[in-house]
């Protein structure tokens, strides 16, 4: 295999990050049996900041690391991420009601839609962070960063944990700060707003990383990768079709619309930016780029993402609900096929992400000798 440090990018989309698990299993088929961890940079945002943890707990060994995603994943109910029983989406429906009847009264809001401690339950249990640290030290990981977003300052702020040496950053409206990595650094990174609640770290309340990340690629190149692997939640991009709409959108169609812009539209924007800049950089000699000092180089970027609409996979699956989460998200239109966006986010249900995992394997293995290339398999 190459000596170039790989990194990997794993994106938000709630649910949607099952298809994550697919391509690594994929990966992990690809590369010879018994390889040493492929990704010692691990970047996650959101749900996909849960998959590079539990990376990152099991560095010391990559396949025991994929099959545990994928026990996980493969096996997914609702009930593990969010209250789902009738009694916890009575409770969480009656307060937004009562919010909007006489919160002017209260003056009390509730924090989310979902109670999302089950979820918290889950990670405690799986995730053992003590061996982050160790996988540091004993060199199967260089860095891993969890990217949140602060209520407060606006900012994009990328926790990280690595080796000695790494230095914080800022730039506008992002920075890079040096944490131990803690379960609230997962929970706040996977916050979906209005969804899940915030979390306090520190002295400011975060949520999901995936708000005003307008730079996503840019902790992996800070910590110093030559090469990155993303992972994505959603087709990077979609055909230039505007089909007509005579309906009014729905509630739960303006919330999908708005979390796909959220989780995907940045790292779109991001990697053409990227793009342009290996171009240029390619049209100036190393000589001259070192002469002048120029700390830009070239990156070398590999974007597997879903070959379907998930939204439309998703629609297939959404009667998987429990039926409390299936009235709830039917007053808001997510139960009809223009809501579907919505649904993919929070259909952790086994049926839908199983198909994300056989669509994750299956668009990875379509291009393995591109994979392999990348990674410098023989």
């Amino acid at each position: 295999m190459s000596s170039a440090r790989t990194a990997l990018i794993l994106t938000g989309g709630g649910a949607r990050a099952g298809y994550q698990a697919g391509v690594l299993k994929a990966i992990r088929e690809i590369l010879p049996p018994g390889s040493a961890n492929p990704f010692p940079i691990l970047c996650g945002t959101s749900a996909g900041a849960i998959n590079a943890a539990s990376l990152a707990v099991w560095a010391e060994d990559f396949d025991a690391a994929v099959a545990n995603l994928l026990q996980v994943w493969d096996n997914f109910s609702a009930h593990q991420v969010y209250r789902a029983d009738p009694s916890g989406i009575g409770i969480a429906g009656a307060r937004w009601l009562a919010t909007l009847a006489i919160g002017w009264i209260t003056r009390r809001a509730p924090r989310s839609l979902l109670d999302n401690s089950p979820l918290r339950r889950l990670l405690q249990a799986g995730l053992d962070f003590d061996r982050i640290g160790r996988a540091i030290d004993n060199g199967a990981l260089h860095s891993l960063s969890i990217t949140c977003s602060g209520y407060s300052s606006g900012q994009s702020v990328s926790f990280f944990q690595g080796r000695a040496g790494l230095d914080a950053w800022r730039r506008s409206q992002r920075v890079g700060v040096p944490a131990r990595i803690t379960l609230d650094h997962l929970m706040a990174s996977s916050a979906i707003p209005f969804i899940f609640p915030a979390v306090h770290i520190h002295r400011e309340w975060f949520g999901d990383g995936s708000m005003r990340q307008v730079a996503p690629v840019s902790p992996a190149i800070h910590l110093g990768a030559d090469r990155i692997l993303v992972i994505g939640a959603g087709r990077m991009s979609e055909e230039n079709l505007r089909p007509a709409g005579s309906v009014y959108p729905s509630l739960a169609q303006i919330a999908g619309h708005a979390l796909s812009s959220i989780f995907l539209d940045s790292m779109s924007v991001d990697l053409e930016r990227m793009s342009r800049i290996n171009r240029t950089l390619a049209l100036i000699p190393p000589q001259v780029r070192s002469r002048n000092e120029l700390a830009l180089r070239p990156i070398e970027v590999l974007v597997i993402a879903p070959s379907q609409r998930l939204d439309h996979l998703a629609a297939r699956h959404a009667n998987a609900l429990p039926w409390p989460v299936r009235t709830l998200l039917r007053g808001v239109g997510a139960m009809n096929p223009n809501g579907g966006a919505l649904t993919s986010y929070l259909l952790f249900e086994r049926d839908y992400t199983r198909a994300l995992i056989d669509l994750g394997h299956a668009d990875t293995m379509a291009r393995s000798e591109e994979v392999r290339s990348f990674l410098g398999v023989n």
